[in-house]
Protein backbone atom coordinates (compact mmCIF):
# COMPACT_ATOMS: atom_id res chain seq x y z
CA UNK A 1 0.00 0.00 0.00
CA UNK A 2 2.59 2.16 0.90
CA UNK A 3 4.58 1.29 -2.30
CA UNK A 4 1.48 2.38 -4.30
CA UNK A 5 1.09 5.83 -2.76
CA UNK A 6 4.52 6.66 -3.02
CA UNK A 7 4.33 5.97 -6.86
CA UNK A 8 1.42 7.57 -6.90
CA UNK A 9 3.18 11.40 -5.54
CA UNK A 10 5.86 10.48 -7.90
CA UNK A 11 3.38 10.71 -10.78
CA UNK A 12 1.47 13.55 -9.55
CA UNK A 13 5.05 15.41 -8.77
CA UNK A 14 6.28 14.20 -12.16
CA UNK A 15 3.06 15.65 -14.01
CA UNK A 16 2.45 18.96 -12.18
CA UNK A 17 6.71 20.02 -13.12
CA UNK A 18 5.60 18.86 -16.21
CA UNK A 19 2.67 21.20 -16.59
CA UNK A 20 4.61 23.96 -14.89
CA UNK A 21 7.36 23.94 -17.20
CA UNK A 22 4.08 23.49 -20.19
CA UNK A 23 2.66 26.83 -19.19
CA UNK A 24 6.15 28.48 -18.81
CA UNK A 25 7.29 27.65 -22.00
CA UNK A 26 4.43 28.68 -23.18
CA UNK A 27 4.47 32.03 -21.73
CA UNK A 28 8.09 32.23 -22.98
CA UNK A 29 7.15 31.68 -26.59
CA UNK A 30 4.68 34.39 -26.51
CA UNK A 31 6.89 36.87 -25.12
CA UNK A 32 9.18 36.09 -28.26
CA UNK A 33 6.29 36.56 -30.18
CA UNK A 34 5.22 39.79 -29.53
CA UNK A 35 8.83 41.07 -28.48
CA UNK A 36 11.17 40.13 -31.21
CA UNK A 37 8.61 38.61 -33.92
CA UNK A 38 6.50 41.38 -33.39
CA UNK A 39 3.44 37.81 -34.31
CA UNK A 40 0.35 39.30 -32.73
CA UNK A 41 -1.89 36.47 -34.09
CA UNK A 42 0.39 33.62 -32.97
CA UNK A 43 1.38 35.38 -29.79
CA UNK A 44 -2.90 35.56 -28.99
CA UNK A 45 -3.10 31.59 -29.84
CA UNK A 46 -0.22 30.58 -27.64
CA UNK A 47 -0.70 32.18 -24.99
CA UNK A 48 -4.50 30.96 -25.13
CA UNK A 49 -3.32 27.40 -25.09
CA UNK A 50 -1.77 28.66 -21.69
CA UNK A 51 -4.72 29.84 -20.02
CA UNK A 52 -6.32 26.49 -21.18
CA UNK A 53 -3.57 24.64 -18.94
CA UNK A 54 -4.13 27.35 -16.13
CA UNK A 55 -7.27 29.70 -15.58
CA UNK A 56 -5.76 31.57 -12.69
CA UNK A 57 -2.38 31.70 -13.76
CA UNK A 58 -1.63 35.81 -13.15
CA UNK A 59 1.27 35.68 -15.52
CA UNK A 60 -0.83 34.08 -18.10
CA UNK A 61 -4.39 36.38 -17.46
CA UNK A 62 -2.33 39.59 -18.19
CA UNK A 63 -0.52 38.62 -21.17
CA UNK A 64 -4.01 37.54 -22.41
CA UNK A 65 -5.21 41.03 -21.97
CA UNK A 66 -1.61 42.08 -24.11
CA UNK A 67 -2.66 39.80 -26.71
CA UNK A 68 -6.31 40.66 -27.38
CA UNK A 69 -5.04 44.57 -27.99
CA UNK A 70 -2.08 44.06 -29.97
CA UNK A 71 -4.13 41.73 -32.28
CA UNK A 72 -7.16 44.18 -32.22
CA UNK A 73 -5.50 47.34 -32.77
CA UNK A 74 -3.58 45.68 -35.85
CA UNK A 75 -7.10 44.53 -37.21
CA UNK A 76 -8.37 46.31 -40.40
CA UNK A 77 -11.32 48.49 -39.93
CA UNK A 78 -13.02 49.82 -42.35
CA UNK A 79 -16.41 48.18 -42.65
CA UNK A 80 -18.67 48.15 -39.48
CA UNK A 81 -18.16 44.23 -39.12
CA UNK A 82 -14.49 44.84 -39.01
CA UNK A 83 -15.05 47.49 -36.53
CA UNK A 84 -17.19 45.40 -34.21
CA UNK A 85 -14.64 42.47 -34.35
CA UNK A 86 -11.91 45.40 -33.40
CA UNK A 87 -14.12 46.59 -30.41
CA UNK A 88 -14.52 42.85 -29.60
CA UNK A 89 -10.67 42.26 -29.18
CA UNK A 90 -10.64 45.48 -26.67
CA UNK A 91 -13.41 43.72 -24.70
CA UNK A 92 -11.99 40.59 -24.24
CA UNK A 93 -8.47 42.39 -23.08
CA UNK A 94 -11.10 44.72 -20.66
CA UNK A 95 -12.03 40.67 -19.18
CA UNK A 96 -8.63 39.33 -19.18
CA UNK A 97 -6.95 42.36 -17.00
CA UNK A 98 -10.23 41.95 -14.84
CA UNK A 99 -9.26 38.44 -13.86
CA UNK A 100 -5.91 39.57 -13.54
CA UNK A 101 -6.76 42.08 -11.06
CA UNK A 102 -9.20 39.36 -9.02
CA UNK A 103 -6.10 37.12 -8.99
CA UNK A 104 -3.29 39.12 -7.89
CA UNK A 105 -4.89 42.47 -6.98
CA UNK A 106 -1.40 43.55 -5.06
CA UNK A 107 0.35 43.88 -8.44
CA UNK A 108 0.94 47.40 -11.09
CA UNK A 109 0.49 44.81 -14.36
CA UNK A 110 -3.07 44.18 -14.00
CA UNK A 111 -4.24 47.51 -12.85
CA UNK A 112 -2.03 49.08 -16.51
CA UNK A 113 -3.35 46.45 -18.61
CA UNK A 114 -6.78 47.55 -17.97
CA UNK A 115 -6.10 50.75 -18.09
CA UNK A 116 -4.86 50.16 -21.59
CA UNK A 117 -7.88 47.63 -22.40
CA UNK A 118 -10.15 50.44 -21.19
CA UNK A 119 -8.24 53.15 -23.06
CA UNK A 120 -8.49 51.51 -26.14
CA UNK A 121 -12.20 51.16 -26.04
CA UNK A 122 -12.71 54.78 -24.98
CA UNK A 123 -10.83 56.02 -28.45
CA UNK A 124 -13.02 53.65 -30.45
CA UNK A 125 -16.24 55.35 -29.16
CA UNK A 126 -14.74 58.52 -28.50
CA UNK A 127 -13.02 59.69 -25.55
CA UNK A 128 -15.47 62.47 -24.78
CA UNK A 129 -18.26 60.02 -25.41
CA UNK A 130 -16.35 57.57 -22.56
CA UNK A 131 -15.93 59.84 -20.44
CA UNK A 132 -16.25 56.93 -17.43
CA UNK A 133 -13.91 55.23 -19.08
CA UNK A 134 -11.17 58.00 -19.51
CA UNK A 135 -11.64 58.33 -15.72
CA UNK A 136 -10.98 54.75 -14.92
CA UNK A 137 -8.20 54.75 -16.99
CA UNK A 138 -6.62 57.39 -14.69
CA UNK A 139 -7.66 56.10 -11.55
CA UNK A 140 -5.76 52.23 -12.94
CA UNK A 141 -2.56 54.24 -14.24
CA UNK A 142 -2.56 56.10 -11.33
CA UNK A 143 -2.81 52.91 -8.74
CA UNK A 144 0.00 50.94 -11.11
CA UNK A 145 2.71 53.95 -11.01
CA UNK A 146 2.06 53.78 -7.21
CA UNK A 147 2.37 50.53 -6.27
CA UNK A 148 5.20 50.32 -9.15
CA UNK A 149 6.16 46.69 -8.78
CA UNK A 150 5.99 45.42 -12.21
CA UNK A 151 9.94 46.62 -13.72
CA UNK A 152 10.80 49.38 -15.92
CA UNK A 153 8.98 48.12 -18.52
CA UNK A 154 5.71 47.85 -17.65
CA UNK A 155 6.13 51.20 -15.08
CA UNK A 156 7.70 53.29 -18.48
CA UNK A 157 4.36 52.01 -20.55
CA UNK A 158 2.21 53.54 -17.12
CA UNK A 159 3.63 57.13 -17.22
CA UNK A 160 3.54 56.86 -21.75
CA UNK A 161 -0.37 55.43 -21.38
CA UNK A 162 -1.10 58.63 -18.68
CA UNK A 163 0.76 61.15 -20.67
CA UNK A 164 -1.49 60.23 -23.61
CA UNK A 165 -4.51 59.92 -21.38
CA UNK A 166 -3.77 63.85 -20.60
CA UNK A 167 -2.62 64.92 -23.65
CA UNK A 168 -6.15 63.05 -25.67
CA UNK A 169 -8.16 65.02 -22.78
CA UNK A 170 -7.23 67.96 -23.70
CA UNK A 171 -7.98 67.85 -27.53
CA UNK A 172 -10.85 70.01 -25.79
CA UNK A 173 -10.79 72.83 -24.26
CA UNK A 174 -10.46 73.36 -20.44
CA UNK A 175 -13.80 74.75 -19.62
CA UNK A 176 -15.98 72.54 -21.91
CA UNK A 177 -14.56 69.59 -20.06
CA UNK A 178 -14.24 71.04 -16.64
CA UNK A 179 -18.10 69.92 -16.20
CA UNK A 180 -17.70 66.54 -17.99
CA UNK A 181 -15.36 65.88 -14.78
CA UNK A 182 -12.41 65.85 -17.51
CA UNK A 183 -10.86 69.03 -16.06
CA UNK A 184 -7.58 67.45 -14.89
CA UNK A 185 -5.93 67.10 -18.19
CA UNK A 186 -3.28 69.17 -17.92
CA UNK A 187 -0.58 68.85 -20.82
CA UNK A 188 2.53 70.13 -18.36
CA UNK A 189 1.56 67.54 -16.59
CA UNK A 190 1.60 65.11 -19.81
CA UNK A 191 4.76 66.54 -20.26
CA UNK A 192 6.35 65.36 -16.91
CA UNK A 193 4.83 61.79 -17.25
CA UNK A 194 6.78 61.26 -21.16
CA UNK A 195 9.49 62.09 -20.29
CA UNK A 196 9.34 59.83 -17.21
CA UNK A 197 9.07 57.22 -19.65
CA UNK A 198 11.28 57.52 -21.80
CA UNK A 199 13.72 58.29 -19.38
CA UNK A 200 12.85 54.66 -18.52
CA UNK A 201 13.39 53.33 -21.92
CA UNK A 202 14.92 56.40 -24.13
CA UNK A 203 15.04 54.07 -27.30
CA UNK A 204 11.49 53.32 -27.65
CA UNK A 205 10.74 55.19 -31.06
CA UNK A 206 6.85 55.95 -29.73
CA UNK A 207 7.31 57.55 -26.81
CA UNK A 208 9.60 60.61 -28.05
CA UNK A 209 6.87 60.85 -30.74
CA UNK A 210 4.01 61.32 -28.81
CA UNK A 211 6.02 63.56 -26.59
CA UNK A 212 7.06 66.02 -29.67
CA UNK A 213 3.49 65.99 -30.21
CA UNK A 214 2.36 66.89 -27.01
CA UNK A 215 5.81 69.93 -27.15
CA UNK A 216 4.52 71.18 -30.44
CA UNK A 217 1.22 71.67 -29.43
CA UNK A 218 2.97 73.70 -26.25
CA UNK A 219 5.10 75.51 -28.68
CA UNK A 220 8.08 73.96 -27.48
CA UNK A 221 9.44 73.24 -30.58
CA UNK A 222 13.28 72.92 -29.26
CA UNK A 223 12.34 69.75 -27.16
CA UNK A 224 10.18 68.75 -29.59
CA UNK A 225 13.19 68.62 -32.23
CA UNK A 226 15.26 67.28 -29.64
CA UNK A 227 13.38 63.84 -29.26
CA UNK A 228 12.19 63.90 -33.30
CA UNK A 229 15.95 64.21 -34.27
CA UNK A 230 17.27 61.18 -32.38
CA UNK A 231 14.67 58.50 -33.80
CA UNK A 232 15.95 57.81 -36.93
CA UNK A 233 19.36 56.33 -34.89
CA UNK A 234 16.99 54.50 -32.64
CA UNK A 235 16.44 50.43 -33.27
CA UNK A 236 13.29 48.95 -33.78
CA UNK A 237 11.81 47.35 -31.24
CA UNK A 238 8.16 47.60 -31.94
CA UNK A 239 6.18 46.49 -35.11
CA UNK A 240 5.12 50.25 -35.63
CA UNK A 241 8.10 51.70 -35.46
CA UNK A 242 9.03 52.37 -39.02
CA UNK A 243 5.43 54.21 -39.42
CA UNK A 244 6.77 56.30 -36.54
CA UNK A 245 9.60 57.02 -38.12
CA UNK A 246 8.28 58.52 -41.08
CA UNK A 247 5.58 60.85 -38.88
CA UNK A 248 8.98 62.13 -37.10
CA UNK A 249 10.13 63.03 -40.25
CA UNK A 250 6.80 64.67 -41.37
CA UNK A 251 6.78 66.44 -37.72
CA UNK A 252 10.44 68.30 -38.02
CA UNK A 253 9.58 69.20 -41.40
CA UNK A 254 6.63 71.23 -40.55
CA UNK A 255 8.29 72.25 -37.36
CA UNK A 256 11.49 73.87 -39.79
CA UNK A 257 8.56 75.14 -41.80
CA UNK A 258 6.95 76.93 -38.92
CA UNK A 259 10.12 78.58 -37.85
CA UNK A 260 11.39 79.83 -41.41
CA UNK A 261 7.35 81.84 -41.54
Amino acid sequence: MKHIKFCLFIILLFFNITYSQTVTDLIEQADELIEVKFDNTNQLKIIEQAYKLDLNNFEVLWRMSRAYVDYGEHLTDKTDAEKELQLKQYEKALEFANKSINVNPGSMIGYLHRAIANGRIALFKGVFKAISLVNSVRKDLEQAIKLNNGGNHHLSVAHYVLARAHAEVCEKPYLLRLPLTLGWGDRDVATEHYEKAIKLRPNFIMFRVDAAKNYIELEEWDKAKEHLSIVPDLPKLDEDDDNYRVEAKKLLEEIKRKENN
